[in-house]
């Protein structure tokens, strides 16, 4: 059986996920679709609501390098729709981040990756 490079992303995901709750993270919302872009997780910690790039290649610089410009351009505008969206939100401190991974070496986050 072939794994797909969605299902491989997908699994990045979860790693991510359980890794930012080890760092006493909690996860908001996954997969935060919209027109002008996705965000990968959503979390918050104390004051703080931590928009997260999650990026899976084959070194962890490869990861963080394919954090490009147009990504971080769609994340933002996909985090102020979901800021309008959820009002609850308002005055918190906003952050983007990102959980970079790769094969046999341990999970990065990149906190103000942008």
């Amino acid at each position: 059986m072939t794994v797909t490079g969605h299902q491989k992303g997908l699994w990045a995901e979860v790693v991510a996920k359980f890794y930012l709750r080890l760092k006493g993270y909690r996860i908001l919302d996954e997969r935060f679709k919209t027109a002008v872009g996705e965000i990968d997780l959503i979390a918050h910690k104390g004051r703080q609501l931590i928009f997260v790039e999650v990026k899976l290649r084959g070194t962890l610089t490869a990861a963080a390098e394919a954090i490009h410009a147009k990504n971080r351009v769609r994340v933002r505008r996909a985090a102020e729709l979901y800021l309008q969206r959820h009002l609850e939100y308002t005055g918190r401190e906003i952050r983007f981040d990102a959980v970079v991974l790769a094969p046999n070496a341990w999970p990065q986050h990149i906190r103000n990756a942008w």
